[in-house]
């Protein structure tokens, strides 16, 4: 799976970035506030502490998080909704697999970096967590670094009979939304073009392929099996590391 964009490393016209040392943490000065230092390490840090869910209530159980996403949209710039999706999906995760231990901020790191948290080139976000106009990845025709995928899914799900393309906010290839694509906001539908959907199989395709990612290595395989490319590891590490201090990215 190729991501999408690259989103630039831009903290505002007001932030000012800067890096003190090829190995030492980045750091921010913003108005009225202490500068940030913004960790390097691996696994990126967890974040704000998500509240206990019922995730076996009816509904959208994402919108129970709407307290805690709501500071952390304003500090991170990511939008509410958006959050609100990562949050659920990493405590659903916490409760069924706590072996696994992702965070929120890996999904947001992913999400950032694949389709800007679901907003890439106009895309809105329904408070059901709908994404539209849906967002779709290049035709996988081989080129530009790309893999090769014929069609897989008659496109039924991607809307390409010939070849497959990447889908949704999480960038999804048909053959693993197949088997990997579930329900997450109540609706009964798996849907890659859902946030809520799309993050919370996003973090049960990085768990079944990392096994424990509150290790470095873990979590280095498991974003590497989700786009094999090193540079991508580093921009989701970048992306997460400054979401974790509530610095937007």
């Amino acid at each position: 799976m190729n991501p999408l964009t690259r989103a630039r490393r831009a903290l505002g016209a007001a932030a000012i970035a800067c890096v003190a040392a090829v190995t030492l943490a980045s750091c921010v000065d913003l108005p009225g506030r202490d500068s940030v230092d913004i960790p390097e390490g691996l696994p990126p840090g967890a974040g704000a502490p998500i509240p206990f869910l019922d995730i076996n209530a009816p509904g959208r159980t994402a919108d129970r998080l709407a307290t805690w996403a709501t500071p952390l949209a304003e500090s991170t710039g990511i939008p509410r909704i958006s959050l609100e999706a990562y949050g659920n999906a990493a405590e659903i995760q916490r409760q069924q697999r706590p072996e696994c231990g992702i965070a929120w901020t890996t999904l947001a790191g992913i999400a950032g970096v694949e389709s800007k948290h679901g907003t890439y080139r106009g895309a809105r976000i329904a408070a059901n967590g709908d994404v539209a106009p849906p967002i779709r990845g290049v035709l996988l025709d081989g080129t530009s670094g790309n893999a090769r995928i014929a069609d897989t899914d008659d496109g039924q799900l991607d809307g390409d009979a010939t070849l497959d393309r990447a889908m949704g906010p999480f960038q999804f290839i048909p053959e693993t939304w197949k088997r990997f694509g579930v329900d997450a906001n109540g609706d009964g539908v798996a849907d890659p073009d859902n946030i809520d959907d799309a993050a919370l199989s996003a973090a049960r395709y990085l768990c079944v392929s990392g096994k424990d990612l509150t290790t470095p290595e873990g979590w280095e395989k498991a974003v590497m099996v989700y786009n094999r490319s090193m540079q991508y590891v580093l921009d989701v590490r970048d992306h997460a590391n400054a979401y974790s201090v509530n610095v937007a990215f």
